[in-house]
């Protein structure tokens, strides 16, 4: 059975908990669902730390083509918005 990713809206808000993730998996998931996004959607990524060399990563991977938000930045729940452009 295969899982069909929809895309309803450009301006679609998609949450992603990284806390649930085990850690040696949680880049390659973030790689995932940030490819699976199209131009103008959004992941709001939920961690409990400051993800900088996650931030170095995905500036080397997509450049100018995901813009990184913080929403929130307190101690234990970091809330950033990757867009799609």
């Amino acid at each position: 059975m295969s899982v069909t990713h929809l895309h309803l809206s450009a301006d679609a808000l998609y949450p992603f908990d990284a806390r649930g993730i085990a850690k040696r998996f949680r880049h390659a998931a973030i790689f995932g669902a940030l490819d699976a996004l199209r131009a103008g959607e959004t992941m709001r990524f939920v961690n409990d730390h400051d993800p900088l060399p996650l931030l170095d990563q995905l500036s080397q991977r997509y450049g100018e083509g995901v813009e990184i938000s913080y929403r929130a930045r307190d101690p234990g729940q970091i809330v950033i918005d990757f867009i799609k452009k």
